[in-house]
């Protein structure tokens, strides 16, 4: 039952935030380019720890946003890694026994 859950509410978690994820950074995207209000760093990294990161990581390459940025893709790095090692872990603890 719990590989069930996982297999079905996992991948709809994942798309739904890497959506929402992949819009805040187009709305970042435009802001720049008009100048306008932006969306901060620390935001974007939390969206890609959280679960966004698939759809960062697209936007980045798509938009060309903050790709350049040596040092957010270093953090971007991290917050991919972090996520990945949280699934692990949830994982661990659900199917462990």
């Amino acid at each position: 039952m719990k590989m069930e859950l996982m297999m079905f509410w996992l991948p709809g978690f994942y798309g739904v935030l890497s959506l929402i994820t992949f819009g805040v950074y187009w709305w970042d995207k435009r802001a720049a380019i008009k100048g306008n209000w932006r969306i901060r760093e620390r935001t974007l990294h939390w969206l890609a720890l959280f679960g966004g990161w698939p759809g960062a990581w697209l936007a980045q390459l798509w938009f060309r946003h903050k790709f350049q940025k040596l040092s957010f893709r270093r953090v971007f790095r991290l917050t991919v890694a972090g996520n990945l090692a949280m699934l692990a872990a949830i994982v661990w603890l659900l199917f462990r026994g």
